[in-house]
């Protein structure tokens, strides 16, 4: 009988499923090449990331020249250049221009940079999923640019479900994490501890509305399961 290990391994796109990943560009130079709507939208991504944004276009949006009078990111405004590039984590090709997005493409396969087309899923490295968060918490959904939409709707659907106070729970387990290393030096140990937490009535608590209830069952937890 095949395993749910082995499914996951033997069950693959003719092309290989995509490979999951939340990427850190804080600090990292993360290039747009083109000043439109679809420029502004992936901007707002990537600006509440830390990201050192450059956006290369002759003209742009009202909202991203605010941002370059902000400081909050580079225009150059003027055409794409190939030197645009240099030293870049992620580029993204979302000019109105197919001949251009392509040769954004090339270049940016030649350098090994990855590369995200608007609205073409063949030529793009990534793909920017629906993110719901939460806090700390991001719940991402990705189509494999099949349905951006679908996903969306999904990510809309999903915030019914996973509401402000999953993210606050997180924050509560991640400021005892310290807490847990230095007092409990086996690995095992800090195991049980966390799923322990995890499984208790503290977000249930949260999400009834009574947050110092929950804070004190954080702390009753923490200290029958240390004794």
């Amino acid at each position: 009988m095949e395993t749910d290990h082995e499914s996951r391994i033997t069950n693959h796109e003719p092309h290989g499923h995509l490979f999951p990943v939340f990427l850190k560009v804080k600090d990292r130079l993360c290039v747009i090449i083109g000043g439109g709507n679809v420029a502004r939208r992936k901007a707002e991504d990537l600006l509440p990331c830390g990201a050192k944004l450059q956006v290369v276009s002759p003209a742009v949006v009202e909202p991203i020249e605010q941002w370059a009078e902000q400081g909050l990111l580079t225009w150059h405004a003027k055409q794409f250049t190939e030197e645009d590039l240099s030293g870049a984590c992620i580029v993204f090709a979302a000019t109105d221009n197919s001949d251009e997005n392509r040769h954004v493409v090339t270049l940016c396969n030649n350098k090994g940079v990855l590369v995200n087309v608007v609205d073409d899923p063949q030529q793009c490295d990534f793909f920017v999923p629906a993110v719901l968060r939460r806090k700390a918490l991001a719940v991402a959904i990705a189509t494999a640019g099949k349905s951006p939409l679908f996903a969306r709707k999904l990510r809309t659907e999903l915030e019914e479900i996973i509401t402000d106070e999953y993210g606050e729970f997180l924050e509560m387990l991640g400021s005892q994490r310290e807490r847990i290393k230095r007092t409990v030096s086996d690995i095992s140990e800090r195991r049980r501890i966390f799923e322990a937490l995890i499984d208790s009535d503290i977000l249930e608590l949260l999400k009834s509305g009574k947050p110092e209830k929950a804070k004190e069952r954080l702390e009753q937890c923490l200290s029958s399961l240390q004794d």
